[in-house]
């Protein structure tokens, strides 16, 4: 994220481009030709310019979504500045206290005066928490925007993503506590209900209805969001939402006048909870359980794709929620028909090293191949597995790997992206693709034929490392 300080102090100037250099694009506007200079030749960012004029941040191209922090001395208002920056379209604006600190009264005036705009002090930087509070201001004004942009709607819709999981339907639960809406004025809906046996034991016991959808019943929503998905999923039917939280890799092709996307966290609730506690919203039992079971689901237990904020999301969820029924939702796990998937790829799978890979035929729905895909990890001797079905003739490839140096989502946009849609994460990644594209690319769609297709493209992208590393040996010696 891009982030323009105003500030004159050629000694806060550098410790802000050391502190916040690591997690922010930082730049500065100065108006002294001769301290820009100094400061560009320690390979500084700096904009030369009037602080108090519109003009001077509109030459350094900020945007909405750029964060604005401004030194405040204490000795001069920061009001035009404040403005000037307004004008420019700036809305994430923190006045930075460099000086002496400021009396109660003081803090007082500048909140009543500056309603919007977040406050920091510079020591907060010596102790080494600049960073963290100021990530929790700007999540705090980054929800209490889109809270106002979509409260005069009537109807908003919360779309999830087809056939929604546990990390979907939770994180449509917490956009509506987030927007203090009711299931009548927020609907949380889907064009493909929920069907996977344990997630309609979740949505039972903690009574999610998910709405089924239509092209046709888009119309009737002022406000359209989407939560665990971005809109390019749906092919081409939405192009334009009003709010996308995600924690997907971005893809493009697609307009929101908001967006919180992370694809270094392990679940879209992580960043819910972080809403939720940036505008200290309370979080009932039932959000709070539904919260932190799709925080198990998706990082499987905190074992996959998992950092510090899924660890610091679960730790506030926890005693929060009903241990008793999370245990509840967890016990339907495997039935008879994930057990006849797993037969299917013991019998007719390949090993080749740490590489399993199989081909399930005709498959009712999506989640067998990914539950059998999970399964096969448990696997004491694979790290990678890569199983493949035919679903409604789509041919859909899950791949699952135990955070190898190589990329799943990579793999799977390199080998099938040209023929249909492909992405994921490091340790997780899906492609599904009309059968008859995969023949014309592969040559077969037959059972067999796939399996071997697939295998080979896995082995092949597994293998790239070790060749790599025996050509730079061999130019070595």
């Amino acid at each position: 994220m891009k982030c323009l300080a105003v500030c004159q102090d050629e000694l806060v100037i550098r410790i802000l481009a050391k502190a916040l250099k690591p997690t922010l694009d930082v730049e500065f506007l100065v108006e002294d030709r001769l301290l820009a200079r100094r400061l560009h030749d320690a390979e500084v960012t700096v904009h030369v310019g009037n602080p108090r004029t519109m003009e001077s941040y509109v030459r350094a191209d900020i945007d909405p979504s750029t964060c604005l922090l401004v030194e405040d001395t204490g000795r001069r208002s920061p009001r035009r500045t404040v403005e000037a920056i307004r004008d420019a379209g700036g809305t994430l604006v923190y006045l930075l206290d460099v000086g002496h600190p400021l009396s109660p009264r003081r803090q007082e005036e500048q909140r009543t005066r500056f309603p919007e705009v977040g406050h920091l002090a510079l020591a907060d930087l010596l102790r080494g928490a600049l960073s963290g509070e100021l990530d929790r201001s700007m999540t705090r004004a980054r929800v209490q925007q889109y809270q106002r942009y979509l409260a005069d709607a009537d109807r908003v819709l919360i779309l999830l993503h087809n056939d929604p999981d546990p990390d979907a339907m939770a994180s449509g639960l917490a956009l509506r506590n987030l927007l203090h809406r009711t299931k009548t004025t927020a609907i949380i809906g889907a064009f493909q209900g929920v069907t996977r046996p344990e997630n309609l034991r979740m949505a039972s016991l903690l009574d999610i209805h998910v709405e089924p959808l239509s092209r046709k019943s888009l119309t009737g929503f002022d406000r359209v969001t989407t939560v665990d998905v971005q809109p390019h999923y749906f092919g081409g039917l939405i192009n334009k939402v009003d709010l996308v939280i995600d924690h997907h890799p971005e893809r493009a092709g697609y307009s929101a006048a908001f967006k919180d996307i992370r694809p270094d966290y392990g679940s879209t609730c992580t960043i819910l909870t972080e809403h939720l506690r940036a505008v200290d919203v309370n979080i009932s039992e039932r959000t709070a359980t539904a919260m932190l079971y799709a925080i198990k689901s998706d990082t499987l237990f905190l074992s996959r794709q998992t950092n510090e904020p899924d660890l610091d999301a679960f730790r506030f969820l926890y005693p929060l929620a009903d241990a008793a029924l999370i245990r509840k939702m967890e016990g339907a796990e495997t039935t008879v028909e994930r057990l006849h998937c797993v037969s299917e790829a013991v019998q007719h799978g390949e090993v080749a090293g740490s590489l399993y890979t199989a081909h399930l035929g005709d498959v009712a729905r999506e989640d067998l191949i990914a539950y059998v895909a999970d399964f096969l990890l448990q696997v004491e001797e694979i790290k990678w597995s890569v199983v493949s079905g035919v679903v409604h003739e789509n041919i859909v490839v899950s791949v699952r790997n135990l955070g190898s140096s190589r990329n799943a989502g990579e793999f799977v946009k390199r080998s099938f992206g040209d023929i249909g849609s492909a992405g994921g994460h490091r340790t997780m990644a899906k492609a599904v693709a009309p059968l008859d594209r995969f023949q014309q690319k592969f040559g077969s769609h037959d059972p067999e034929r796939i399996r071997a297709t697939i295998h080979h493209l896995a082995d092949q992208f597994l293998k790239e490392p070790q060749a790599t590393e025996r050509r730079r040996t061999a130019s070595r010696a």
